[in-house]
């Protein structure tokens, strides 16, 4: 029942009608994130982000707050390394207001020197946050790590002196830049008729700028490490391994093995450094995929005293599970993500963002079926070899509480 249409400006536009539904979500993504960024204005897809909600299409913030709540709607929105969202919640009978309060945020922002400056100083009290909780703020060490000297690696928050540094009319630049109609996506799903969708998409969004936005620069990983000191009891530990992109032929394969080795509560690893030895309260692993490399990445939290056993063990499970993972894994691993897949697609949310964001990566929609075929064919040798490829390289580290001289 999927349908797609492409407007004049190159947008497209996917609905996926869910019959017996009465909300339905709005999903508008766009090819752009923390990445596409100059390092100095580190932080402006971000803050770009905050900035629409504080005024568009002459709407005040209170008043794009009380449009959306007073018909029991919700618009948020997200921005990572790869891409941007800007998402809504609705009654059916609501769709046209979300999809014209969307297409405000991103065509008809206000953009006020005095808005801009207050919400720069929420962002740094969120950047500060963040820096204060060892467990959010690894995962930014261990990109800086893994991508040293990169886009890729710097912060999707940014630094004070960025973001500070960060101007209106860097804003309305970054939006008439990235924002192109054929680097995004209108996806709506659940309570949805497609030709009223594509006529609202026209209506609000047909302003956007044609064309395509700029490609970021390519990424190449840097096996460095940071290691810091922690006033805390406690450990973060995290290393990462260079793997294949969302595209390449192994990545599934790939992300297979991460789940064997740190996917749930019956992995390698939770077994191993949990269960069996008591070395950590949490212990998983993942695969991160971007365009053009992916991360296998493992993060562990530990009591100090046993974060170089934990970090030792870690590597040995990880070369281990590359070595003999078993056909009841890989059974196990396939499930996994046909039932993760097939409990996210019963939602409209679900719906909405698996089509916008597979369109991005791939230029095309996988269906669960084309999925269920690959899944299938994959052999417990492709898997092993996949992680070893991965695990053939030195990694990526960054710790707290674990001084440099005595990581493994």
């Amino acid at each position: 029942m999927t349908q797609i249409a492409t407007l004049a400006n190159g947008l497209t536009v996917i609905t996926r009608p869910m019959p017996g539904l009465e909300t339905a979500s709005i999903a508008l993504f766009a090819d752009v994130g923390s990445r596409h960024e100059e390092e100095r204005l580190n932080g402006l897809a971000h803050l770009f982000e905050h900035m629409v909600f504080k005024g568009a299409g002459g709407r005040s913030a209170r008043q794009i707050s009380e449009a959306i709540e007073d018909v029991g709607g919700e618009l948020n929105a997200c921005t990572e390394r790869d891409q941007t969202s800007f998402t809504a919640a609705v009654l059916s009978d609501h769709v046209g207001l979300a999809v014209e309060l969307i297409g405000d945020l991103v065509c008809r922002p206000a953009f006020e020197a005095a808005e801009l400056e207050r919400e720069a100083e929420v962002v740094l009290q969120e950047l500060a946050e963040a820096e204060d909780t060892p467990s959010d703020i690894i995962f930014d060490h261990l990109w800086s790590q893994a991508f040293s000297g990169q886009a890729l690696g710097r912060s999707i928050l940014g630094s004070e002196e960025s973001v500070r540094a960060i101007r209106e009319a860097d804003l309305f630049a970054w939006r008439d830049r990235h924002y192109r109609g054929a680097s995004m996506v209108l996806s709506a799903a659940g309570a949805v008729e497609h030709d009223a969708v594509v006529a609202l998409a026209q209506r609000y969004l047909g302003a956007l700028g044609g064309g395509s936005a700029p490609d970021a620069a390519p990424a190449r990983f840097t096996a460095a490490a940071r290691h810091e000191k922690a006033k805390a009891d406690q450990a973060q530990i995290t290393l990462a391994y260079a793997g294949p992109g969302q595209k390449a032929d192994d990545y599934l394969a790939a992300r297979l093995f991460a789940d064997i080795a740190g996917g749930g509560a019956s992995s390698r690893l939770f077994q191993a450094v949990r269960e069996d030895r008591g070395l950590a309260y949490t212990v998983s692993a993942g695969l991160h995929g971007h365009d053009e490399v992916g991360l296998l990445h493992v993060h562990a939290a530990t009591a100090r005293a046993q974060a170089r056993a934990a970090q030792a063990l870690i590597e040995d499970v990880l070369h281990q599970t590359a070595a003999g993972l078993e056909q009841r894994e890989l059974d196990r691993a396939r499930i996994q993500v046909r039932a993760g897949q097939a409990m996210a697609l019963e939602t409209p949310w679900g719906q909405a963002a698996q089509a916008a964001r597979q369109w991005l990566v791939h230029g095309r929609l996988i269906g669960r079926e084309e999925l269920g075929q690959r899944l299938a064919a994959l052999t417990v040798e492709q898997v092993r070899a996949a992680g070893a490829r991965m695990l053939a390289g030195a990694p990526a580290r960054a710790t707290f509480g674990v001084a440099a001289a005595k990581a493994a």
